[in-house]
């Protein structure tokens, strides 16, 4: 939480009530404005969905369940609109892939700022607070594309901020993955950036210092857990109950967030930016995908999370109130599964806008969060494998990959919510999410040699959902984290999955 230092009168401004009056309005207003800047509770928005929900649609559903700040990974238009005279403050994003021409062109940088943050702000009351100029850039995956335009952008954002009169209200920052910085013993006070990009990341802190804007960094204790073989599972929960814990210098660190958290914090103190704000641009956990990638973790998650921030707990160094955006809002059944299956499962609610469990926000959702209003769907009809065809059929196979490849068969697989489907149920699932993101069609259920037929009987069982497509007049891939869609791992995963259950 950002503090506003007191101001001295003197005698002269004492003997001057406009003047004071007015000197005191002002920072009021500046005290109001800061405040805000921080406070609430935040939900990223990606848009990698072959159906979404109308954009009017979604600002209802974050009015609905308090949420007061959203990020999103791009500026597109039709989404700001929706957000006029909504009360919810923005954080807009500059996809990597723009890095270079924004870093290139001042003109191109104040052309941006231009379309996509003054028309929106001036006459279309939208309240953007935030530039998020990239996204985790320095990802060790982007082999270096994005160190030489990364800052270069974000100077040339600022300076259009600036020459727009928006900088006071505007901030600009970067999304970072918590990669940047390192500890070789894994204790928070021996932390540190990256010493591959030390020079450049005190460049862009000092920047963003001397600019009034936050770091940000987005920190997933699900990936830690994914990544490290025997990683203690309580420590990647809050109110951690098991016996993993760390010390360091007498502070006691229960779970992997605050110490995630304070390496970071160390590592801005070695470098003489002890108070920069921090801002968590992304946090969360997925419910499907892998065998810890649950309904229950995330629950258990997200809410330890929502406790901690309601409360102000903070983290050991800093405690005080967490500034932070939750990830995120809906699954995006379009996102690259080059990371894991999983990543297309870190939503708080379905591509629906259907709740996936009990979440308290601290907000007006007291009891949990509320679907989406208005949503209509495709008739309840599904595609399965026929009784009558044949697992031996040399169909079943290519058909099966066809369908994966085009659709989203991450629900399927060891661990997973449809993990324990027959071979006959796997290859239903494929077919009907193929069916399903084609709009029902009659042709996509026609599979060779008579493989597929379309049924009314629901084939849902347990866990496992065969879900009923959303009706959407816009199909789009949106953008989120800089990250494209892989035909080839669906190809990939479609035929590992084919050779565990046949």
């Amino acid at each position: 939480m950002g503090l506003v230092k007191g101001v001295a009168l003197s005698t002269r401004q004492r003997q001057q009530p406009l003047g004071l009056a007015l000197c005191c309005l002002y920072i009021l207003q500046l005290l109001l404005l800061l405040l805000s800047s921080v406070s609430g509770t935040g939900v990223n928005w990606g848009t990698q969905a072959t159906h979404p929900l109308p954009p009017s649609t979604v600002v209802n559903l974050l009015r609905d369940n308090g949420f007061q700040k959203v990020k999103l990974f791009d500026a597109d238009s039709a989404t700001l609109n929706a957000f006029a005279n909504s009360g919810i403050q923005i954080m807009v994003g500059i996809p990597n892939d723009m890095l270079y021409t924004l870093a290139n062109s001042e003109q191109a940088a104040e052309n941006w700022v231009a379309k996509n943050v003054s028309s929106h702000i001036s006459s279309g009351g939208v309240d953007i607070r935030y530039v998020a100029v990239g996204n985790e850039p320095f990802l060790s995956t982007y082999n270096g594309s994005f160190l030489g335009t990364t800052l270069p952008a974000l100077q040339n954002i600022q300076s259009a901020l600036t020459k727009a009169g928006l900088d006071a209200r505007v901030k600009v920052t970067v999304p970072l993955n918590a990669d940047v910085y390192e500890s070789p013993t894994n204790l928070p006070s021996d932390g540190n950036f990256r010493s591959d990009i030390q020079d450049l990341m005190l460049s862009i802190v000092k920047f963003l210092s001397d600019n009034g804007a936050p770091f940000t960094v987005n920190i997933y204790p699900f990936i830690s857990l994914y990544t490290t073989p025997n990683f203690p599972l309580g420590f990647a929960f809050f109110n951690n109950t098991s016996s993993s814990s760390l010390t360091d210098g007498g502070k006691i660190y229960d779970n992997v967030f605050d110490a995630n958290h304070d390496t970071l914090v160390w590592a801005l103190q070695k470098n003489g930016y002890g108070n920069l704000s921090i801002v968590i641009g992304e946090i969360g956990w997925p419910t499907d995908g892998d065998k810890n990638a649950n309904l229950n973790y995330a629950q258990q998650f997200n809410q330890g999370f929502m406790d901690n921030v309601i409360a102000g707990k903070g983290t050991p160094m800093r405690p005080a109130p967490v500034d932070a955006y939750l990830f995120s809002l809906f699954d995006e059944d379009a996102k690259s599964i080059q990371p894991g299956n999983f990543e297309r499962h870190w939503g708080l609610f379905y591509l629906d806008g259907q709740p996936k469990y009990a979440l308290s926000l601290g907000t007006t959702n007291s009891n949990g969060l509320v679907p989406a209003r208005g949503v209509s769907y495709l008739a309840k009809k599904w595609c399965i494998m026929s009784p009558s065809a044949s697992l031996d059929d040399p169909q079943v196979a290519p058909s099966v990959s066809y369908a994966c490849a085009s659709a989203d068969c991450t629900s399927l697989g060891y661990g997973t919510s449809c993990g324990d489907l027959s071979a006959q149920g796997n290859i239903s699932y494929a077919f009907n999410s193929y069916y399903q993101q084609n709009n029902q069609l009659e042709s996509a259920c026609r599979f060779p040699n008579n493989l597929s037929v379309v049924t009314s009987n629901d084939p849902s069982t347990g866990t496992c959902q065969f879900r009923i497509m959303i009706q959407s007049q816009t199909v789009t891939s949106g953008v989120e984290g800089g990250r494209g869609f892989s035909m080839s791992s669906f190809v990939t995963f479609a035929v590992a999955f084919l050779s565990a259950f046949l």
